[in-house]
């Protein structure tokens, strides 16, 4: 089995070290082509006004300059000597949840995957902010081969993909994996940080505040909150398909 990774984190993230460390229980094959920098909440963006520069790091491991979803093409596309069976974009820094999905740079890898017809999971690692600067991955390192292994054997339809979360707690305090829906915050807790450089002029951050939980039963949120793994399938096709006959009725 040829095993693609890629992140949003960048080519130097902890979380994507710890991804190749798993691939490499289910896999010898395993390629790496991670974005130079960090492109966290880049979504499914491609790099099209500018060339795309790869670096080769080792045989298997190559940095380049754009989006999950260049590194995803590149690979496919260039670099490999074949396609590859599987694709995993992770391990973020973070829980991918609810709306948060349609930023995400770590689920966009999977995405593109995805539609270039292979199977492809997400994968990222809850924390306490307040507590440390990084995740322990430790717990995906610890439950992903087995819970891959499993993954790997269930029959996925085409253009569909798996966004897999960890919870922020130990190994062993995991209470079990379930399959969610995907969450939806009661509230969007963007802001905007106004400040002023060194020189007077101003800039601004954007930033998350603390969000209400999801109001949809079995949802992702809840289950990472409960310190379960989250596994959520998700697909390509965003088309509200419950809508169409309705709308099509008022345009008739």
């Amino acid at each position: 089995m040829r095993i693609l990774i890629t992140n949003d984190d960048g080519i130097h993230s902890p979380g994507l070290a710890a991804l190749e460390r798993i691939a490499r229980t289910l896999s010898d094959d395993v390629w790496v082509i991670a974005p130079e920098t960090d492109q966290s909440g880049v979504a499914h963006s491609l790099t099209l006004s500018d060339p795309l520069r790869l670096r080769r790091i080792s045989e298997h491991q190559f940095a380049l300059r754009g989006t999950p979803t260049d590194c995803v093409i590149m690979g496919v596309r260039k670099v490999l000597p074949g396609m590859p069976d599987l694709i995993l974009s992770g391990i973020n820094k973070g829980q991918n949840l609810a709306e948060d999905v349609t930023y995400s740079g770590t689920v966009a890898g999977a995405m593109e995957g995805s539609i270039l017809g292979i199977r492809s999971i997400a994968v990222s690692q809850a924390y306490n902010w307040d507590v440390g600067s990084e995740p322990n991955y430790g717990t995906a390192e610890a439950h992903a081969p087995e819970l891959f292994r499993k993954l790997l054997d269930f029959p996925m339809p085409p253009h569909t993909l798996l966004n897999v979360n960890f919870p922020a707690c130990d190994p062993q305090d995991v209470k079990g994996t379930k399959v969610t829906v995907q969450g939806h915050h009661e509230q969007s807790g963007l802001t905007i940080s106004e400040r002023r450089d060194g020189r007077g002029y101003p800039y601004y951050w954007l930033g998350f505040q603390d969000r209400g939980q999801s109001i949809l039963d079995n949802s992702d949120l809840h289950a990472v909150r409960d310190g379960f793994i989250s596994v959520t399938p998700l697909r390509i096709d965003l088309t509200a398909h419950d809508m169409v006959q309705q709308l099509a009725g008022e345009l008739a």
